[in-house]
């Protein structure tokens, strides 16, 4: 059986239940609960959809747009909250590991994209020696064009600020606005062809998911990756 990022948060959430105080334990429950309940899914990416020219700031200083993406052919971004999110430090290694690998073989460019300033967002890809690119979305301008973003609640607010800073401090932002995870597959021509948007951000897509979406639009066989 392949791994499952789905398990991996599972196990992390099983943590905090073991090891959280009570009050932090429901806030953190109660804003992942409200943001299934109130996702306006119609909203969210969808298959079919054409994302207009956009670019990206690499954590390395560089700029990545949609048509230097696209040269060679389709891509896939998964879109993450930020370098010190517990959950995207089990997600995008997860990515490295699982997807990463099919998709190199494949030629397909695999980018981790959050709203966080480059400066810091550098962090998550040198801790886990990612080989996947990670790139900044200046003032989620592409994740509010793809429908994604969530702001804090008033708890989840205060809960942030009692640990010393806003979500804006730590991401360079200044505001309280993530992106939700988000996995999307543009074709070369900039079409959607595959896209998965999970409100609660500790269930995100798996990577099999991925490479099948991938391999269909490219008309491949499966390829087998030794990882």
């Amino acid at each position: 059986m392949s791994e499952s990022l789905n398990r991996l948060l599972a196990d992390l959430h099983a943590q905090r239940v073991a090891t959280w105080e009570s009050a932090a334990l429901q806030v953190n429950i109660d804003q992942r609960r409200r943001l299934v309940d109130e996702a306006r899914v119609e909203d969210f990416v969808s298959v079919g959809d054409t994302l207009e020219p956009f670019t990206l700031v690499t954590v390395e200083g560089g700029s990545l747009s949609r048509d230097e993406l696209l040269a060679k052919g389709p891509a896939v971004l998964i879109f993450f909250r930020f370098a010190g999110c517990p959950a995207c430090n089990i997600a995008l290694p997860y990515y490295q590991r699982q997807l990463y690998p099919s998709l190199h073989a494949l030629g397909v460019p695999l980018v981790a994209v959050s709203p966080q300033v480059p400066e810091r967002l550098v962090e998550i890809k040198s801790r886990h020696n990612l080989e996947l690119q990670v790139v900044s979305d200046p003032n989620n301008q592409l994740g509010r064009r793809l429908g994604i973003l969530y702001s804090f609640d008033e708890a989840s607010r205060k809960a942030s600020l009692l640990k010393g800073s806003s979500i804006g401090e730590i991401t360079g932002t200044g505001t309280w606005e993530l992106p939700q995870p988000t996995v999307v597959v543009i074709d070369r021509d900039g079409t959607v062809a595959f896209a998965e948007v999970s409100p609660d951000w500790l269930v995100r897509t798996e990577a099999d998911r991925v490479i099948q979406a991938v391999e269909q639009l490219l008309g491949q066989s499966p390829v087998q990756v030794a990882i």
